[in-house]
């Protein structure tokens, strides 16, 4: 089978492509890298507006144009490849903007798709339609949104999220919806507002290539590391703030037992070198479900602060704190548990493993991939 992956977020479509060609099948992803994080990618259509100088001429050129350069740029960049976008089986969008143009001609992009290629399908994975309507109807506990929710001057931080609440977003969404075989959750986060949405096709888990993470087993000889890494684009939306208050109570606390590194917007390749050293890794507050991040960082074995909510527990059958401590907004929160953690060493070793055990079952990328197999030849 021929399968073309279409953007890249953290990842998930590197893994799904290592397990896919594993199994004998030919893969091509076509992305921007993901900014920083410079994700690897087979035909990459980013942008060449970031220096600031040249991002400034972007601006004012929309300013007095209304016409977004580096959108055309990425838009005009896939069109170039469009010979090698053609006569593949499977087509799966990382999201609904994953080109990343403008939705209008990411509309464009996706009529020539489906001109030359058989299947279309739609992950739910990052921001969407479906999920913004979600978080900003408050069917969540809490979501990536709580902060605007609770405070509207925060605006200017969510303009990225809430133009998925635009026409023009809403429009991209539809025609994806019309025009795909379906629609898949990678986690908890987007599994839940999909329910009862007749494209939905299920919930396959994150792909996770643990032939190629190793698990570094736990060796506590002096202090604990605590790795807190932040991108700094995105402290407000991430809940980072929680993390640091509670960060810096722990340091004081605990200062001859526990060392805490902070990081901020490193390249994934720095990222996971620096953290392979730490014991416990502050992920994200607001979510319910693993993301990429927090899977790896488990694999490797790592104590990991992330979402782990009572659907999460449900879902998989497994008991609280028992393979990643739930991460809540909530600074009082966070020290009991990190001081829990602190005071019962033998409890990170016990997670530890257990959280490399837990991803080796649920999340192996081969098995996921022939999970992605079976559901693209069905539908």
């Amino acid at each position: 089978m021929r399968i073309l992956l279409v953007g890249e977020y953290s990842r998930l479509h590197n893994s799904l492509k290592e397990g896919l060609e594993a199994l004998g099948h030919e893969v091509v992803i076509i992305a921007n890298g993901d900014g920083f994080k410079n994700y690897p990618v087979d035909l990459k259509i980013d942008h060449s507006f970031h220096h600031p100088i040249l991002k400034k001429f972007k601006v004012g050129f929309y300013k007095l144009t209304s016409m977004d350069l580096g959108a055309y740029e990425i838009f005009f960049k896939a069109k170039f490849h469009s010979k090698k976008l053609r006569g593949f089986d499977v087509v799966q969008l990382i999201n609904e903007y994953a080109l990343k143009a403008s939705p209008s001609l990411d509309i464009t992009f996706l009529k020539q798709l489906l001109k030359h290629n058989k299947k279309l399908f739609l992950l739910s994975c990052g921001i969407d339609y479906q999920c913004m309507r979600y978080m900003m109807d408050g069917k969540f506990n809490y979501s990536i949104m709580s902060p605007y929710l609770k405070d509207p001057s925060l605006k200017p931080l969510y303009k990225f999220q809430l133009e998925y609440l635009n026409d023009s977003f809403k429009n991209l969404h539809d025609f994806i919806y019309k025009n795909a075989q379906g629609v898949i959750a990678t986690d908890m986060d987007y599994h839940l507002p999909l329910l009862g949405n007749r494209s939905y096709l299920g919930l396959i888990p994150n792909p996770i290539n643990t032939d190629n993470i190793a698990y570094l087993p736990i060796e506590i000889t002096d202090k604990i590391k605590i790795f807190h890494g932040i991108n700094t684009s995105a402290v407000v939306k991430k809940g980072n703030e929680y993390f640091s208050k509670a960060l810096k109570i722990i340091a004081d606390k605990y200062k001859d037992e526990v060392e805490v590194v902070t990081t901020h917007s490193l390249p994934y390749d720095q990222y996971i070198k620096i953290y392979d050293g730490c014991h416990i890794l502050m992920d994200q507050i607001y979510s319910f479900d693993q993301g990429f991040n927090a899977l790896e960082a488990m694999a490797k074995g790592k104590v990991v602060f992330t979402g782990a909510e009572q659907e999460w527990l449900d879902y998989y059958g497994v008991e609280e704190d028992t393979i990643v401590i739930n991460a809540l907004p909530n600074v009082d929160y966070l020290v009991k548990k990190l001081s829990w953690l602190i005071e019962n060493p033998h409890k990170i070793l016990e997670i530890s493993k257990n959280a490399r055990e837990f991803v080796e079952r649920e999340h192996y990328y081969k098995a996921i991939s022939q999970q992605y197999l079976n559901l693209w030849d069905k539908n």
